[in-house]
């Protein structure tokens, strides 16, 4: 069905967007694209959905491997693939109790699932981003925030992949109230949203970086460096692998009025140069990532986190400090063994010269339909003020 696949240039950043040819039943056969954030192939076989499908109908269609293009009302294409969700969560109870490990290798795999086969009901994107179902509300909008301008022929994406771009769009409409900013920062598609007030809030506790200079390593939507700006520090040059990011920073830093003391470059670490303060908020789990949004949790074997680590000791200017925030939910889960840090931080040549640690304070501590809750209910994150070990 699609023909031989061929990227279409310029594809959005951070998304895959594929030409196939589209080939629903009793349609006739036309060029159009596949828009992925996972990396998922175009559907290789096509049917259609409409307001009539049932969910066991489009279950035994996604699990084998046939997806269905909608046709129909928008607010039953959401509720079946609602149903789809909630057939996938019945599952036999295991027996006995399983390890925090198994308990998360479970919930990621359930996770799979859920991508697989509610990513199998698509829709179809037309004109200027627009969504021919009925009931449908205007998407234009979202995708252009998300994805730039249309690419001049028909988009085809999964339901869930287009509920995370208006998502996303009503977040940056209403922004976000930031502890210790004084103005609301405005979080973009694909970029991790900081809803977590702990990492802010142990950096609010911190010593003031009165006069220093910043370096963010992983910025995000560039809050750190944002509360640090706004705390007195002199000036933040921030980094981070994803343009969205980039992107994201650098429109906050502007809104902000932080423009003239904050610059934002696209780099895997480090920038070039030293700084007084090198701050991080890494991903903190080492196992794999499945789209660009993951990699910010995700850091396949902690390799991102060991060569920050490494790399520290020459990105500080004399007598300067390294802030990493990281939680311990990894040692919980056994996927880190619990002296690992120390190890590190020695073969650097570091030492750890302060701490402050705190408590989870986010709704996932409390949901029942989270297996992992009780260990993120313990998770401990901790702010480690690192220096350069004294060699006498």
């Amino acid at each position: 069905m699609n023909g031989g696949a061929a990227e279409v240039a310029p594809a959005p950043a951070a998304a895959a967007l594929v030409r196939f040819e589209l080939r629903a039943p009793g349609e006739p056969a036309r060029e159009a694209a596949f828009l992925t954030e996972a990396g998922d192939p175009p559907p290789s076989s096509l049917g259609l959905a409409h307001d009539q499908t049932t969910a066991d109908g489009a279950l035994g269609a996604a699990k084998s491997g046939r997806s269905l293009l909608y046709r129909g009302n928008w607010k039953n294409a959401r509720q079946l693939v609602d149903a789809l969700g909630r057939r996938l969560a019945r599952r036999r109870p295991e027996k006995g109790s399983p390890s925090p490990l198994d308990a998360f290798r479970s919930e990621r795999a359930q996770r799979r699932r859920e991508h697989e086969v509610q990513g199998r009901i698509l829709v179809e994107l037309g004109p200027g981003w627009s969504l021919a179902l009925g009931a449908a509300p205007d998407v234009r909008e979202a995708c252009e925030l998300a994805w730039g301008p249309w690419p001049g022929l028909p988009v085809v994406l999964s339901i869930p992949t287009l509920l995370g771009a208006l998502g996303a769009a009503e977040w940056s409409r209403k922004g976000l109230a930031v502890p210790g900013l004084s103005r609301p920062l405005v979080p973009r598609y694909g970029v991790y949203t900081p809803t977590r007030s702990e990492y802010v809030r142990l950096i609010l506790e911190a010593p003031p970086p009165t006069g220093r200079r910043i370096f963010d390593v992983g910025t995000g939507t560039g809050v750190l460096a944002f509360v640090l700006l706004e705390r007195g520090a002199a000036s933040a040059v921030a980094t981070d692998r994803e343009p969205r990011a980039v992107a994201c920073a650098r429109d906050n830093a502007a809104r902000l009025g932080l423009q003239d003391r904050f610059r934002v470059e696209e780099r895997d670490l480090f920038p070039d140069g030293r700084a007084d303060l090198v701050v991080c908020n890494p991903p903190w789990i080492p196992d794999v990532p499945r789209t660009a949004l993951d990699r910010a949790v995700f850091d396949p074997g902690g390799e991102l986190l060991r060569r920050f680590i490494a790399g520290l000791p020459e990105r500080l200017a004399p007598g300067g400090e390294g802030w990493l925030l990281l939680g311990d939910l990894a040692e919980l889960l056994s996927l880190r063994p619990a002296d690992w840090l120390g190890d590190e931080l020695a073969r650097a040549g570091l030492e750890i010269r302060w701490r402050r640690s705190t408590s989870p304070d986010h709704r996932r501590t409390t949901d029942e339909r989270d297996p992992l809750r009780s260990l993120r209910a313990r998770e401990t994150t901790t702010l480690y003020a690192l220096g350069v070990r004294d060699q006498k």
